[in-house]
């Protein structure tokens, strides 16, 4: 993105606030976030961006994170509160619940801190959250990487890796090219206190472990500081034409053409399933294989099954491997269905659950609806059960459905680059309101995707 980044020969501050101008709105009611450990890190960032928040009329919302790991978290939280406050920004505390694992203790907080944190900008209306990972967490997640990790590469601006907590939210990491050391100095010289977490020194944890190896004089203070990972914009062609990727009818998956990359294609496993793991490189690159040289080529994989047709591929929700749900829904409050639709009622008496073992009780008109999704994928489609035991109906009858795959896709593709375009509408959300119309369905126009995939 041209522009995005200040000359390293300029002062901090001075980069920090190009690179928030460059993905950030003015002058707008909602707030923008920021996760506030209390950290060195993050309590640099907090000051660098308070200031840009007031010059540019933002409200700044820090999140913390308890994960009741420490017993000085108490202490910890104040901390944070008492720096949010002083910057004028608001603050919000979460708390990891529940029993911690035994293993993968690290992997799994990460999760939960990225859920809580998701879940608590949602409540604000907050779209983007920052984060203060630094050049340092780049080169000790290289390390970790050389030592046999899966730990994937941190991205300046990149979708919330939670799901479905963090759907339509993005996260900006503004201090991906500055030195840990540089944010210290920023803090001492304004007097400012940070905590220094004791597990960051806990020889248990792989990142201490690359701290340790990569300290003190691995990386000096004045070198190059190491790069962030190439956005999806270079990585996956988010400028390549759109239609390499299309929406299917009532969110059912999506059409990819068979020339498609892994990136591109692991993306699409994901957002059609509505699952958060990503596929191991050698099985996707095992069905890349096919995909490119099969052409009745069937697969499943990450929760999705793949379909050859002519020279596109189709890939949906598998039907069997995960159990579809069937849950009640409460009017008027948006309810998440298979982590793939966002469901709202507006009476009582109904519950949500999938087509499956259903598709011949529907009516004439809903079947023919169906016509325009492919017949595997069907089942797999959200209907609405009255409590009255009346016949079941397509969950677009009777609600407001928000199919989340395409949004999910446009954000992962790299598509949506600045704050101002996170609530624009994206093709394949949500169907036409004439749905029904036996008009539109003969026509077959409603599923066709524009020009662009996104309307800006």
């Amino acid at each position: 993105m041209p522009g995005l980044t200040a000359p390293r020969g300029s002062d901090l501050s001075t980069r920090v606030d190009a690179r928030l101008d460059a993905r950030l709105e003015r002058h707008v009611a909602h707030p923008f976030a920021i996760a506030l450990s209390g950290g060195g890190d993050s309590m640099a960032l907090l000051d660098l961006v308070a200031r840009w928040a007031g010059r540019n009329g933002r409200q700044l919302l820090a999140i913390t994170v308890d994960h009741g790991l420490n017993v000085d978290s108490p202490r910890w939280n104040a901390l944070c509160e008492a720096a949010a406050r002083s910057v004028g920004a608001d603050w919000r505390l979460c708390h990891w619940q529940g029993d911690k694992p035994g293993t993968g203790l690290p992997a799994a907080a990460r999760a939960s801190r990225h859920a809580l944190i998701a879940n608590a900008a949602h409540d604000a209306g907050a779209r983007v959250v920052l984060f203060a990972h630094t050049a340092d967490d780049i080169a000790e997640a290289d390390w970790m990487r050389s030592q046999g990790s899966t730990l994937g590469r941190l991205r300046e601006w990149a979708p919330s890796p939670a799901w479905p907590e963090g759907r339509g939210l993005m996260v900006l990491r503004p201090l991906l090219e500055e030195r840990r050391e540089t944010l210290r100095r920023l803090l001492e010289a304004k007097g400012a206190f940070w905590i220094e977490d004791p597990a960051n020194t806990d020889d248990r944890f792989a990142r201490s472990r690359a701290r340790k190896a990569l300290a003190p004089d691995s990386m000096s203070d004045d070198a190059e500081p190491v790069g962030p990972a190439p956005g999806p914009g270079r990585t996956i062609g988010a400028h390549s034409p759109r239609h390499r990727v299309r929406p299917l009818p009532l969110g059912a998956g999506f059409m990819i053409e068979r020339s498609t990359d892994a990136a591109r294609l692991a993306a699409t496993l994901l957002c059609a399933s509505g699952t958060r793991t990503p596929p191991r490189r050698d099985r996707l690159e095992a069905l890349l294989d096919r995909i490119r040289s099969n052409d009745a080529c069937v697969a499943t994989l990450a929760g999705a099954q793949v379909m050859g047709r002519g020279e596109a591929i189709i890939i949906g929700r598998e039907a069997g491997r995960r159990v579809l749900p069937e849950m009640a829904v409460s009017p008027d409050r948006p309810m998440i269905w298979d982590d793939r639709f966002q469901i709202t009622v507006s009476t009582t008496g109904y519950s949500v659950a999938p087509a499956l073992g259903r598709l011949k009780t529907l009516s004439k008109k809903e079947t023919q609806v169906l016509q325009t999704v492919p017949a595997s994928l069907r089942p797999t489609l959200p209907v609405l059960i009255r409590d009255d035991g009346s016949a079941p109906v397509l969950a677009w009858r009777h609600a407001t459905v928000t199919a989340l795959g395409p949004r999910r896709l446009s954000l992962a593709l790299g598509e949506t680059t600045q704050e101002c375009h996170l609530h624009a509408t994206i093709h394949g959300e949500t169907p036409p309101t004439d749905l029904f119309s036996i008009q539109e369905l003969h026509q077959g126009g409603f599923h066709q995707p524009p020009t662009n995939r996104e309307t800006r």
